[in-house]
């Protein structure tokens, strides 16, 4: 994962100063923040300045500083069959292992401690891309939408446009009505 360049003011950057570079100190954070813009994708996301409940552990390691934990974060979107509006709460399982300066400098995608800081907003957005349901449904058997007329078959369910008949065979089916006698 690439660091881009830390803005401290942001509510995910964490100083991680009281470290220094040694393994040993470890520090709790348990925090309500609001999101940043854009976690999620086009159909289910965390809307932007909801709250996500931080429950966090940095522990220094040997070569930077390992962030576990969870974020509590609220769902909207809408289902995938059906298009109504979805919301709901998700954990999001965060772990992420930020490196001191100057260690390991040929892995050019790990994260990187940064000005006595670290970042996990690119943490939580990639975590929050795997959790997130990739097909989201109102409820596992939601029926969806009438191909037909687009009726929601979840408030109606024995919504019916009777036996479609194939065009090319519309005259016999008027045929075959009139010999029944």
């Amino acid at each position: 994962m690439t660091n881009r360049s830390i803005d401290p003011r942001s509510v995910l950057v964490f100083d991680i100063h009281e470290f220094g570079h040694r393994a040993g100190g470890s520090k709790e954070i348990v925090d309500d923040v609001p999101a940043p813009e854009g976690i999620g994708n086009d159909v289910i996301g965390v809307p932007t300045e909801s709250p996500i409940h931080l429950d966090l552990r940095l522990e220094g390691v040997g070569d930077g500083v390992l962030a576990t934990g969870v974020a509590e974060v609220q769902l909207r979107g809408e289902c995938a069959r059906c298009l109504t509006e979805i919301e709901a709460d998700a954990e999001i399982d965060l772990q992420e292992l930020f490196l001191f300066p100057g260690t390991d400098p040929d892995d050019t995608e790990a994260s990187r401690v940064e000005a006595e800081m670290i970042d996990l907003e690119p943490v939580l957005r990639d975590a929050a891309m795997l959790d997130l349901p990739f097909i989201p449904l109102c409820r596992e058997d939601c029926a969806g939408l009438c191909p037909t007329c687009g009726v929601n078959l979840n408030d109606d369910p024995d919504h019916g446009h009777g036996e479609a008949i194939d065009p090319r065979w519309a005259e016999l089916a008027g045929w075959a009505e009139g010999t029944q006698d």
